[in-house]
C-alpha cells in the first residue's frame, strides 16, 4: 500500500502560481486523457439526467452572457454527474435566420428581394451556408477554455436535413390538429431585414427615441368649419388614414380656439393637449363620444377614396381610446396598427382576408400609389408630410414626443408596424394549458415563473411563424393558386411519394421547384415561399436534436421532459416560451422540469455591452489575465444568478484571485510543505484513509470538521434545489474559514511544534477538509481543483477509495455527509470566538492600535452565560 503511493510522491508546491498558465496545462491533461468522454463512459449505466442546451448563432463570438449561461449549465451538469447520474451534454448551433442573412446582405450590398432574385436563391443560400459556422472554431476554443465539458463531436445543427425533417414533422402535427392558419396581421416589421418579426422578437430591443408628433384636422363633411383633431407620432401613416376612432363613454366637446377662431371636436379630458389655460378656448357644446359614431369627414389625401364605398372616412368607436394622451380622437391606419386593424375590420371598412391597403413596400419605401411621397423611406417622409399638412392648412401644431420604441434586434433599425399575410400557430386558445404546464416547472429564481414568464403567457398571442426569407427551413405547405387546396408534408419520404423526386436536402433551392399534382383538378400545387421563423426551429430542438420520431423514439420518450435547462432572462420571451408552446401543443406537457434564469451582464456603466462602443473588456483577455476559474466564480458569485443584472468590472475578477484563490492555494501549499517535512525529518509516510483516521479531540479540528460536514449537507440540499446563489457565497466563506481561521490558529500544530501525534491529527484534519473542499468546488472551479487533486491524490490511501478510476477529480462522486462529525455546539462556540476577535480588531482600528501590539486585557460582556462559557473554552485562541 505504502509502496504504491511511493511510485509517485507528492510534489513540492511552488510559492507563486500563474493561474492561467496552470489552466492551460490542465486543459492539455484533459485532452490527452480524453477526460470528458471517459467521464461519460464511466457513468453510462447510471440513471439519466437530461439537459437541453439552447443553440447560439455562430455568426459572432461568445460574450459574457454566453459565458455566464454556459458556466451555470456546466456547474449543474457536473454536479449531476457527481451525484450519480449519466449526463449527455450536446452542443447545438442555430444556423438559420436573420443573423446569417443580415451578414450576407451587408457584405453583398443586398437591398431587397429583387437583389436576391437576381443572384438566385441557390447562390444566396450558398453564401449563407459559407458563413454559418464562421466562428465555430473560436466558439469551441472559447467554451473549452472556460473549462466547460460539452460534446462538440456529437453536436446538432439546425441546418442538418434530419433536424429540418423533424421540424416538418412538428409542424405537420400542429397542422393536422387545426392549429395552423393563414391570416393578415399587423406585426412588427423590420424594413432593414424585409421581414415581419414575432411579438417576442420585437420586445428584445427597446430604445428611448424622440419622434415627431402632430395634431391634424379632419373637417366634417356636413360642416367644414368644424374639424375633428387627431394626434399622432407616426405622421408617415397619415396617407393611409381610413377612419377616426373615439371612446363611446367619454365626454367630447365642440371647442373654439379664441386666438384662431377655429372650431374643433376633441375629448374634454384632453383639452390640455391643445390649450395652456381656460382663457384660450370657449366650449360651444358637450356630448358623449357615442353620438359621433358614423359622422363623415373630408379625407386628408384622395389616394384611397374608393374605400368610401365600404364606410371609410367616418367615425368609429372603441374603448381602447384613452384619456391620458393625444386628443381623444385616434387616426386609424388599419394596416399599420393592431388596434386600428381590429376596429376597422369590426366596422367592415376592411376585410381581414383581402389584400391590405399598404402603400409601403418591404424596405419601408412609399410605393407609387402615394404620389407625393413615392420613393421616400417612411421615417424620412415624416418631415415632408408635416410640410404638406402645413401648406394645405391641415396642421394644428407639431412637436416631438419622447417614448420607448422597438428596434430590430438584428439590424438595430426602428421597426414599423405593418399588415402582412402570415402563417400562424394558434396559441390564444391554449393560454390556460400553458399556465398549467408552467405551474409544473420549478423555476430559480421563483419570481420569474409567476411574474415575468407568467404575465407573458397570460397575454400570449397567436404566433406568426413564417418569414419572407430564404435561408431557413422551408414551410412544408404545397398550395393551389387560390389557396383552396393545401397539402402539408411531414417527412422526406412523404415528399418523395407526393412529388416522385428523392431529395437529400430540404433547403429552398432543393425543393422550391417540386410540385404536387392536385387531387381536385387544380393543376399543380406549388410550395408557399416562406420559411420558418428560426425560433420555431429552436422550440423544436428537444425532438429534432434526436431526429424524433424517425429515430431514437424510445430514448426520447423516456427522457422527456428535460431535467434541466438554463438561459438568460431575455429567453422568457424567446426560447423558454417557444419550447413550452410546442411541447404543450404536441404532448400536452411542459418541456422541462427545472430551469435556472440568469440576469444580464452589462457594461460597467450599466449600459448594454456593445461591440461598436467597445464598452467592455474582451472576455478572452480577461481569461488570459486571471484565468477561467476566476471569471466563472466572479460571475456566479454575483446578483446575476438571482436574475438581477450585473455591471461587469474587471477588478471584481481580480479580487476573486486575491481573496479566494491565493489564500486557498497557500493553505494547500502549507499542507504539502508540512507533509514533506514529516517525511523528511521524521520519516513518517502520510497516507490519508477516512475510515481509519483517528478522531481528534482538538476543539479547532472538531470545529472545522463539523463546519465542513454541515457545508456538505447544505451543498447537497441547495444544489439539489438548483439554488446556486445560496451555495456559492457559502463556498467562498468556507475558503475564508479554512485559511483565515483554521490554518492561522493551528500553524504551530501543523508545523509539528506540539508533538508528532498532534501534528498528524492537524494534518489529517487539514487534508480531509481540503480534499472535501476540492470535490465541492470542482463543478464551480474545475481547473484549480484538478490542479490540487492531481498532487493531493498521492496522499490518499488507495484502499480507502470507492471509485474504480480516480484519474481526475471530475470522476469522483460527492463526499457523503459524516453526521457523527457534526457538532452544532462547537460551531456556535467558534462563531462566538470569531465575533470577539472581529470586535477586538474593530476597536484596535478605532484606537489605531497595531494588530501586533499586545493588550493588557480583554473584557467580554455577554448576556448569555452559555455564550460566555463557549468563549472561555476558546480563550487561548483569543489570546493568541
Amino acid at each position: 500500500m505504502v509502496g504504491s503511493a511511493l511510485v509517485r510522491m507528492v510534489e513540492a508546491v511552488p510559492e507563486s502560481i500563474n493561474f492561467p498558465t496552470e489552466e492551460e496545462r490542465i486543459l492539455k491533461f484533459w485532452l490527452e486523457k480524453d477526460c470528458f468522454q471517459e467521464c461519460l463512459k464511466q457513468s453510462k449505466n447510471r440513471p439519466r439526467f437530461t439537459f437541453y442546451d439552447g443553440p447560439p448563432f455562430a455568426t459572432g463570438l461568445p460574450h459574457y452572457g454566453h459565458i455566464l449561461a454556459g458556466t451555470i449549465k456546466d456547474i449543474v451538469t457536473r454536479f449531476a454527474h457527481q451525484n450519480g447520474f449519466h449526463v449527455d451534454r450536446r452542443f447545438g448551433w442555430d444556423c438559420h435566420g436573420l443573423p446569417v442573412e443580415y451578414e450576407i446582405d451587408k457584405s453583398l450590398n443586398i437591398k431587397g428581394p429583387e437583389d436576391v432574385a437576381k443572384m438566385g436563391i441557390a447562390e444566396y443560400n450558398k453564401q449563407c451556408r459559407s458563413i454559418v459556422m464562421r466562428y465555430a472554431n473560436e466558439w469551441e476554443t472559447s467554451v473549452r477554455r472556460m473549462g466547460r465539458w460539452i460534446d462538440f463531436r456529437n453536436d446538432y445543427k439546425t441546418l442538418y436535413p434530419w433536424f429540418m425533417e423533424t421540424v416538418w414533422w412538428v409542424f405537420k402535427q400542429l397542422y393536422d390538429t387545426g392549429l395552423v392558419y393563414r391570416g393578415v396581421k399587423v406585426m412588427p416589421f423590420s424594413t432593414a431585414c424585409n421581414t415581419p418579426l414575432s411579438n417576442f422578437e420585437a420586445h428584445q430591443n427597446y430604445k428611448d427615441v424622440q419622434d415627431p408628433s402632430v395634431i391634424v384636422t379632419f373637417p366634417l363633411l356636413e360642416d367644414e368649419t368644424v374639424s375633428f383633431i387627431a394626434w399622432t407620432t407616426t405622421p408617415w401613416t397619415l396617407p393611409s388614414n381610413l377612419a377616426l376612432c373615439v371612446n363611446p363613454d367619454f365626454i367630447y366637446v365642440k371647442v373654439k380656439d379664441n386666438s384662431s377662431q377655429k372650431v374643433y371636436i376633441m375629448m374634454e379630458a384632453r383639452l390640455v393637449a391643445l390649450f395652456k389655460s381656460d382663457s384660450e378656448y370657449t366650449i360651444l357644446d358637450k356630448f358623449p363620444g357615442k353620438t359621433l359614431e358614423g359622422k363623415k369627414y373630408k379625407p386628408l389625401f384622395e389616394y384611397f377614396i374608393k374605400c368610401r364605398e365600404t364606410g371609410a372616412f367616418s367615425v368609429v368607436m372603441d374603448n381602447y381610446v384613452r384619456d391620458d394622451d393625444g386628443t381623444g380622437v385616434v387616426h386609424q391606419a388599419p394596416y399599420f396598427g393592431a388596434d386600428d386593424f381590429r376596429v376597422c375590420a369590426e366596422y367592415n371598412i376592411i376585410q381581414k382576408d383581402s389584400t391590405p391597403i399598404c402603400p409601403v413596400d418591404s424596405s419601408g419605401i412609399f410605393t407609387a400609389e402615394v404620389t407625393h411621397f413615392a420613393g421616400q423611406y417612411v421615417k424620412d417622409a415624416d418631415k415632408n408630410i408635416i410640410k404638406w399638412l402645413k401648406e394645405n392648412g391641415r396642421l394644428v401644431n407639431s412637436g416631438s414626443f419622447k417614448h420607448s420604441y422597438p428596434f430590430c434586434w438584428r439590424s438595430d433599425t426602428p421597426l414599423i408596424y405593418k399588415a402582412v399575410p402570415s402563417w400562424f400557430v394558434r396559441v390564444e386558445h391554449m393560454v390556460e394549458k400553458l399556465l398549467d404546464n408552467n405551474s409544473k416547472c420549478y423555476w430559480v429564481p421563483e419570481f420569474v415563473k409567476e411574474k415575468r414568464f407568467g404575465n407573458w403567457l397570460r397575454d400570449a398571442r397567436d404566433w406568426a411563424i413564417s418569414r419572407n426569407r430564404y435561408w431557413g427551413t422551408p414551410i412544408p405547405l404545397w398550395v393551389s393558386d387560390d389557396y383552396e387546396e393545401v397539402v402539408c408534408v411531414g417527412s422526406m419520404a412523404e415528399l418523395e411519394e407526393l412529388t416522385g423526386v428523392k431529395v437529400s436536402d430540404l433547403h429552398r433551392e432543393s425543393i422550391d421547384g417540386l410540385t404536387i399534382p392536385s387531387r381536385c383538378g387544380k393543376g399543380q400545387l406549388k410550395r408557399v415561399s416562406e420559411v420558418f421563423d428560426c425560433w420555431f426551429e429552436s422550440g423544436s430542438m428537444p425532438y429534432a436534436q434526436v431526429h424524433y420520431p424517425f429515430e431514437n423514439r424510445r430514448e426520447f420518450e423516456d427522457a422527456f421532459p428535460a431535467d434541466f435547462i438554463a438561459e438568460g432572462i431575455d429567453q422568457t420571451r424567446g426560447w423558454f416560451y417557444t419550447l413550452l408552446v410546442l411541447s404543450t401543443a404536441l404532448f400536452g406537457k411542459p418541456p422541462f422540469k427545472n430551469v435556472i434564469v440568469n440576469g444580464l451582464v452589462l457594461a460597467s456603466d450599466g449600459q448594454k455591452m456593445s461591440k461598436r462602443k467597445k464598452n467592455y473588456p474582451d472576455p478572452s483577455l480577461i481569461v488570459q489575465s486571471y484565468g477561467a476559474d476566476a471569471l466563472r466564480l466572479y460571475l456566479i458569485n454575483s446578483p446575476v444568478v438571482r436574475a438581477e443584472n450585473l455591471r461587469f468590472k474587471e477588478e471584481g475578477v481580480r479580487d476573486v484571485l486575491k481573496d479566494v484563490f491565493l489564500p486557498w492555494y497557500n493553505a494547500y501549499r502549507f499542507l504539502v510543505q508540512n507533509v514533506q517535512r514529516l517525511q523528511k525529518e521524521e520519516a513518517i509516510e502520510f497516507l490519508y484513509n477516512e475510515r481509519t483516521a483517528s478522531v481528534s479531540d482538538n476543539i479547532m479540528d472538531k470545529w472545522i470538521q463539523s463546519f465542513t460536514q454541515s457545508l456538505i449537507q447544505f451543498f447537497r440540499d441547495e444544489m439539489g434545489a438548483y439554488r446556486l446563489y445560496t451555495v456559492v457565497p457559502k463556498l467562498v466563506k468556507f475558503v475564508d474559514m479554512l485559511t483565515n481561521w483554521y490554518v492561522r490558529t493551528n500553524r504551530r500544530r501543523l508545523k509539528g511544534e506540539s508533538g508528532t501525534e498532534d501534528c498528524m491529527r492537524a494534518l489529517e484534519t487539514l487534508f480531509s477538509v481540503l480534499f472535501s473542499m476540492c470535490r465541492l468546488m470542482a463543478p464551480f472551479t474545475p481547473f484549480i481543483t484538478e490542479l490540487m487533486y492531481q498532487n493531493l491524490r498521492h496522499l490518499i490511501d488507495p484502499a480507502s477509495v470507492e471509485e474504480k478510476d480516480t484519474g481526475s477529480i471530475h470522476y469522483l462522486m460527492l463526499p457523503h455527509v459524516r453526521e457523527s462529525l457534526i457538532d452544532k455546539r462547537i460551531e456556535s462556540a467558534v462563531t462566538q470566538m470569531q465575533s470577539v476577535i472581529e470586535l477586538g480588531r474593530v476597536i484596535r482600528d478605532r484606537k489605531t492600535l497595531p494588530v501586533k501590539y499586545p493588550l493588557k486585557e480583554v473584557v467580554v460582556i455577554h448576556q448569555d452565560p452559555e455564550a460566555l462559557r463557549d468563549i472561555q473554552s476558546l480563550q487561548k485562541y483569543i489570546l493568541e
